[in-house]
């Protein structure tokens, strides 16, 4: 039925990455090749069958999350490798960027230079990281609405209102904690995107779900600050999650609107 060519990424490098110790890719993808496109960039492809990533295949196939999730992973695993390389900057492409050809690839490779460069110039020695910022009930708060049992009516409502007060003053808490730990580790960062939408099965939106740009000579510094963070909020009620590094995937975008 023929095949396509799936891009992985762009590396902008002085010579051809070599990807001899490079392994794995989206399933039933042929073997890693890499292109010339130009001012120190190349691409890195691999042909796919049509039967499983042409128009009509891949439609249905997006709606088994499983094989999505694989060919994410797969995706990304190869990217990763590649950002390995040193003296080189990796440009990641989204999931299931395809061209007819190889040619064709580079041809929009070429054509996407001088935009590419500047990407490159603007992720160039960095690392992405992520935080999320949870807010957990504290147990005081947890114990004071399950075992509040007044007598009377009056009683009642006062507890109530307590109860209310308790948890408006335990969510002011953890924001004002999720906003000073986004500060902190912005202000370590080169660059930071957040996220607005919730996440599928989430009761509430997180109260911070970010990525942040971090220079590689900066990444103990980020790591131990948000440590800290996550320890010293504990206390206010967050749940700091960091999680890295990863390609700059979030920064080779345009930034999405709120």
């Amino acid at each position: 039925m023929g095949s396509a060519t799936y891009l992985y990424c762009v590396v902008h490098a002085s010579n051809a990455p070599v990807l001899r110790r490079v392994s794995g890719g989206v399933p039933g993808a042929g073997r890693l090749t890499v292109h010339a496109a130009g001012r120190s960039l190349w691409i890195v492809v691999a042909a796919v069958p049509l039967d499983v990533y042409g128009e009509d295949a891949l439609e249905h196939g997006l709606r088994d999350l499983k094989w999505v999730a694989k060919v994410a992973m797969a995706h990304e695993h190869i990217v990763e490798q590649c950002a390995r390389h040193r003296h080189s900057t990796v440009v990641p492409m989204k999931l299931f960027t395809m061209f007819s050809t190889d040619d064709r690839a580079v041809e929009a490779t070429r054509s996407r230079a001088r935009q590419i460069i500047a990407l490159v110039k603007r992720i160039a020695g960095c690392e992405e990281w992520g935080v999320r910022i949870t807010r957990q009930p504290r147990s005081v708060e947890r114990t004071t609405l399950r075992t509040a049992r007044p007598a009377s009516g009056a009683a009642f409502l006062a507890a109530r209102k307590q109860a209310r007060d308790s948890t408006r003053d335990a969510v002011r808490a953890a924001a004002e904690s999720a906003l000073a730990a986004y500060e902190a580790l912005a202000a370590i960062a080169r660059d930071v995107r957040r996220r607005h939408d919730v996440p599928d099965g989430a009761a509430a939106p997180p109260l911070l779900d970010a990525a942040f740009l971090v220079p590689a000579p900066r990444r103990s510094q980020f790591k131990s600050t948000a440590k800290r963070l996550a320890a010293g909020g504990v206390a206010a009620g967050m749940d700091l999650t960091l999680s890295g590094p990863w390609p700059a995937y979030n920064f080779v975008q345009p930034e999405p609107r709120p």
